[in-house]
Order: structure tokens, then sequence, then C-alpha cells
């Protein structure tokens, strides 16, 4: 075959090769609830920029990053502080992406304050977690002892929390958006009597530096950071603005957040305004950060990873 023929074939096919074989911009994991919810407007906008996996708990997203096959990962906020100190300091938290989405959801009318969960059975999930050492907290705030004046029953999901209340109408649980809004669809007389991250921030309202209740962080492998800084800068415009999407358009929002199969449409919609999914950065991040970390080191050291992070832990 004559050469000219043969190089105008070669130069013909490359152009065709798909953009998919094209490096992403990043490798981003992210966890099916709150902290995957406000990622959904750049993984529509931009799927071809960026490499995304969902996953439904942290084991599944954490060995990734570790290994290098993600660069950025929305986990949980305890388990980022974990992974710098596990990793000696290979890990960095870019931004908080979920506040606090705890809530304590009760049958019929009998909890107004944290003082009325004295003498009360309360399930929950998230043993060894966020939700405990968060929980422990606020009782303490509030005067309570969490081993002497409530009974709490950890169950290994949020079905079964549901499961106890249903069959126990005096019992009450510690639920997370979207699944607290999905418990008040279960029977008529449910209701969400408490939202712990407002609890959260009366007993935080007199500090010096005030924390805040924190759900979920996106965090990036510090080499990823050092060597493409552009990269690490589109990702964030990128991230604020599909977070501003969210807010602000929640009935969209919900339809996307259904057709990646994050959670359903319907009871997405319902439970956003009610997820606190934000994007704070810089300073602010770092303030209320450190001091959330704080308070769970002050529990119990090995929920952050044994020590708070250094300076370095923040972009």
């Amino acid at each position: 075959m004559n050469r000219k023929i043969i190089s105008l074939i070669v130069v013909f096919s490359l152009l065709l090769l798909p953009a998919a074989l094209a490096e992403p911009i990043a490798r981003v994991g992210a966890l099916k609830g709150p902290t995957a919810m406000g990622m959904v407007e750049m993984m529509d906008a931009n799927a071809d920029a960026y490499a995304f996996t969902l996953a439904a708990a942290p084991d599944e997203v954490v060995p990734l990053l570790v290994k290098g096959e993600l660069d950025i990962a929305a986990v949980p906020a305890n388990l980022g502080s974990v992974l710098y100190n596990n990793t000696q300091g290979a890990v960095r938290v870019l931004a908080i992406n979920t506040l606090g989405v705890l809530y304590i959801v009760e049958r019929g009318d009998t909890v107004h304050s944290v003082a009325d969960l004295k003498g009360r059975t309360l399930v929950t999930a998230g043993k060894g977690s966020t939700p405990e050492y968060a929980l422990n907290y606020i009782l303490r705030g509030n005067g309570l002892d969490p081993e002497q004046d409530v009974t709490i029953e950890f169950k290994s999901e949020h079905a079964e929390c549901l499961a106890a209340m249903l069959q126990d109408e005096s019992v009450v649980a510690m639920l997370p958006q979207p699944f607290a809004t999905v418990a008040q669809t279960k029977a008529e007389d449910m209701r969400v009597a408490l939202d712990l991250t407002a609890e959260w921030d009366a007993l935080q309202a007199d500090a010096e530096q005030p924390s805040a209740m924190i759900t979920g962080v996106a965090v990036a492998r510090a080499d990823f950071i050092e060597n493409n800084p552009e990269a690490v800068a589109q990702f964030m415009a990128d991230y604020e603005a599909s977070v501003k999407f969210v807010q602000e358009n929640p009935a969209d929002a919900a339809q996307l957040i259904g057709s990646f199969d994050i959670f359903e449409a319907g009871p997405a919609e319902k439970a956003l305004p009610f997820c606190n999914i934000v994007f704070i950065a810089g300073e602010e991040m770092r303030d209320k950060l450190s001091g959330y970390l704080g308070e769970l080191f002050a529990q119990d050291p090995a929920a952050v990873g044994g020590a708070v992070p250094e300076e370095d832990f923040y972009f």
C-alpha cells in the first residue's frame, strides 16, 4: 500500500480515538449518601473530565486512595484524619463537604430536648465512628451519662433501627439524612424530634473558636496535590459550583442523585434541605474541622487515628 495512504489512515485513526482515552483531571471516589450528593452536577456535566467511583462503604474507597488508584475521595471527616495519621501525612483535606446530618427520630411527641432522652432506649448505627462520638458529646454536654442515663443499642445498619422503632413505639432512633426523611414515610406518628447539628452548635456557642459537627470531607493524596496544582484548582472550582447547584436546585439535583443510583430521587428531594451539603475550604475549613477532630480526640484518640492532625493536613 502507498506510504502516503498509510499515513493518512494512521492520522484519521488517531482523530477517531475516543475522548475517554484522555487522562482525566482527577480520579474521584465518593460514598453513596450526602458526601456524594454534592458532586452530582459535576458528575453529570463533567463526566468526560473526571473518572468517578461510587461506593457503598469507606472500606471500598480507602484502599484505592492509599494505593494511588484514586486521587481524591469524599470520606467521613474522622476517616480523613485517620488516613493522614496512618500514611504519615500522605493524605490532605481539601474541603468540608457535609456538616451534621444526624437527627433524633421518634414515634409520638415526647422528645423536645436532649434531656428528654433520659431513661429512653435509643437505637443507632455507627458504633466506633462519628455518630457514636457525636451522640456522646451531645449527651454529656446536656448532663446525661451515655452509659447510665440512656440505653444505647447499636445496629449494623439504619434499616434495623427503623425496624426496631416500628416494633416498639417507645424506642427512639438516631438516623442520618436521607434515612431520617425516609423513616417519616413508614408510620404516621413518626417525627424528627431533634437536629443534632443544632444541639452541637448550642454547646459550642460560647467557645472561643466554635467547632461544627462535620460528617464528610474531600481528601486527596499529597503527591497528587503537589504534582497537579492546576488539576486540584479545577476540581475545587468544579466541586464548589456543583454544591451550589445542588443547594439551589433540589428537584433537579434529586433527579441526578437518582440517576446515579446514590439514593431514590423522591426521598432525596425531600431530604436535601436537611443534608447540610456544603463546600467549605481554606481557613474556615481548618477552624471548623480542627475543633471537631479535637472533640473526637478528647473522647477517643483512636477516632482520629491517634493524634489530631498537624497544620500540613489542611490544604
